[in-house]
Formats: C-alpha cells, structure tokens, sequence
C-alpha cells in the first residue's frame, strides 16, 4: 500500500481512535482503530462533514466491533458523500462486521474494497470519469 502522508491526525475518545492520512491519489483516508459505537462516533461524524476531498475511504481493518450506531454513521457518511457527487468506499472490513452489513441488508450498498491500495484506485477512476 502507497500512501503519501500529508496530513495525519490521531483523535482517541472511548476507546476508539481516527487517524486521518491524504492518500496518494487525493483521497482522505480515515484509519479507525477500535470499536465504533454510540459513544465512540461523534468525532468520527465530525471529521467526515468536515472533509472535503475528493475521494473518502473509511479503512475499518482494525474495527473489531460496530453497533447500530455506528453503522448507521457509516451510512450517513456514504449518503452525504453520495449527495455531493464523491467517491465513498470502505477497505478492510472484518468479518464480523461485514456480518452486520449483511445482516442489516447494506453489504451490496456500501462498496467495499481488500485493501486501502484498491478503494483508492478504484475511487479515483470513478471520480475521473465523472463530470465536473
């Protein structure tokens, strides 16, 4: 995985920790560590309606554990990224956690990618082909 280091930003609340990176093709990468819950999500809703990059990839490999809560921030992030024309994805997802997307109905909804390298990639040849 190639990522330029731009920008880094480390935020630790409730156990759970956001590290924001610029990828290398101009996405914002937020690297969550720790479980993704009602009380852990608000910084995380924060970062993402302040973000305006082109790309948003949200790499969920270190999540062992999301609720209700946290699943509907992760959808409310893909939606307002949708609204605004920009590329969403998430990298990594564990199976547990991709057991309540399924669950929940959303696993085909969300895109979802192995690797940081591949949401990356992938977003920034769909934000390339669309109109500006």
């Amino acid at each position: 995985m190639v990522l330029s280091y731009f920008s880094i930003r480390l935020v630790g609340m409730d156990g759970l920790e956001i590290q924001q990176v610029d990828g290398a093709h101009g996405a914002c990468i937020l690297i969550l560590k720790g479980s993704l819950t009602i009380k852990s999500l608000f910084e995380f809703q924060d970062l993402v309606r302040r973000e305006q990059s082109n790309n948003l990839i949200v790499d969920l490999g270190e999540v062992p554990y999301m609720d209700s809560a946290g699943l509907g921030a992760i959808l409310g992030a893909y939606a307002s990224c949708e609204r605004n024309g920009r590329p969403f994805g998430l990298a990594r997802v564990c199976q547990r956690v991709r057991t309540l997307f399924q669950v929940a109905g959303v696993d085909k909804l969300v895109p979802q990618y192995e690797t940081v390298d591949a949401a990356e990639r992938q977003l920034a040849a769909k934000a390339a082909s669309q109109p500006r």
